[in-house]
């Protein structure tokens, strides 16, 4: 971990950034008078995506997943065997 105080994080911001994308320190922390106040660490590898990006990836499983609705509608209605 690596304390930086705010006043020179703002004078190498890009240096920092760099620093924690690449590894060689897993965080960078920034102080404001000799204290912690915040962190810059890496986001996840893996991008987050959303849930439209997800349900047009498997759009095919959707399908599947809705043509089970009239069994589950007959199993609440004791229509089930």
């Amino acid at each position: 971990m690596q304390t930086v105080n705010i006043l020179e994080a703002k004078n190498s911001l890009s240096k920092l950034v760099r620093t924690v994308e690449s590894g060689k320190v897993p965080e960078v922390v920034l102080a404001r008078n000799g204290h912690p106040v915040v962190r810059i660490v890496p986001l996840d590898s893996k991008p987050q995506g959303s849930l439209i990006g997800a349900l047009r990836r498997h759009r095919d499983g959707l399908e599947d997943f809705n043509a089970a609705d009239a069994e589950i509608e007959a199993m609440f209605l004791g229509e089930a065997e």
